[in-house]
């Protein structure tokens, strides 16, 4: 094990861990956040400057934790597009968007369809449980080739419900043939269109995929959350299906922190 520190100004593991990017963390009553990805593992703690990681791949967490981006920057050019933002951005300052293991994030995605976190968080739990590598920090989440052998009876044994025959049908697509490469290498149009391909995703859990799992700024997913938020504050009149464009046009390569930022914010003063 090693630690590394992160600089508490544009960083905090409550803003990041919670605002719905990611599923399996989990906060302990000292308040130190234990965060997981595929194998690896790292405990987050309050720290004299700021934050320390304690984990099993130091490399792996400086990447996953997108330290090299300037989120004073983003904050700075998203507050001059609209008065909410500088609301929202000062709530969630401590958000970065995580660089997310692609695979782990296409199954939870499809998982967390019509789903609140804390059950999409007890069927990934679960999951790892049942067909993750036991290691000395938790289960890890199971490789592509044992969820390609699994049927939809197993999905729907965890709690997966109607999303139990998609998981079966899309992991075993992801493990025979599914080319990744095409994926990570196609412009986000293209990218969406493949993704879209694929049983029980559909658009938001698409650009939830795109944002979290492949790290395009240039998504805004749509749920109940930002349909309240676009009629509250950025009305326009559009139709349902046309907002996450407007979004995107509006924050260009950042709206899928903007997203982010007025998720949170929404979700939790509207508590």
């Amino acid at each position: 094990m090693s630690t590394f520190f992160i600089d508490g100004k544009f960083f905090n593991p409550t803003d990041t861990f919670e605002c719905g990017q990611i599923f399996r963390y989990k906060k302990s009553a000292e308040g130190d956040y234990t965060v997981a990805s595929r194998d690896k593992f790292a405990v987050v703690k309050k720290s004299e400057c700021g934050y320390s990681v304690n984990t099993d791949d130091e490399e792996y967490f400086k990447n996953f934790f997108d330290l090299t981006a300037d989120y004073g920057k983003i904050i700075e050019e998203l507050s001059c597009k609209k008065e909410v933002m500088k609301r929202a951005t000062a709530f969630g300052s401590g958000i970065r968007i995580l660089k997310q293991d692609l695979y782990e994030t296409i199954i939870s995605f499809i998982i967390s369809a019509n789903n609140n976190i804390k059950r999409i968080q007890l069927i990934i739990e679960r999951l790892c449980a049942a067909l993750g590598k036991k290691t000395e920090y938790g289960f890890a989440f199971p490789e592509p080739e044992v969820l390609a052998g699994k049927d939809e009876g197993f999905f729907a044994s965890i709690g997966a419900g109607y999303r139990a025959a998609y998981l079966a049908e899309t992991a075993k697509k992801l493990y025979d043939g599914f080319d990744f490469d095409e994926l990570k290498n196609s412009d986000t149009a293209t990218a969406r269109k493949i993704l879209l391909s694929l049983k029980g995703i559909g658009p938001k859990v698409a650009d939830c995929i795109l944002l979290f799992g492949m790290h395009r700024g240039d998504v805004f997913p749509v749920d109940t959350w930002i349909k309240k938020v676009y009629h509250a504050e950025f009305e326009t009149g559009l139709a349902d299906n046309k907002i996450s464009d407007y979004f995107v046009d509006l924050f260009g390569k950042n709206a899928g922190i903007a997203q982010q930022y007025l998720f949170y914010f929404f979700r939790i003063i509207d508590k």
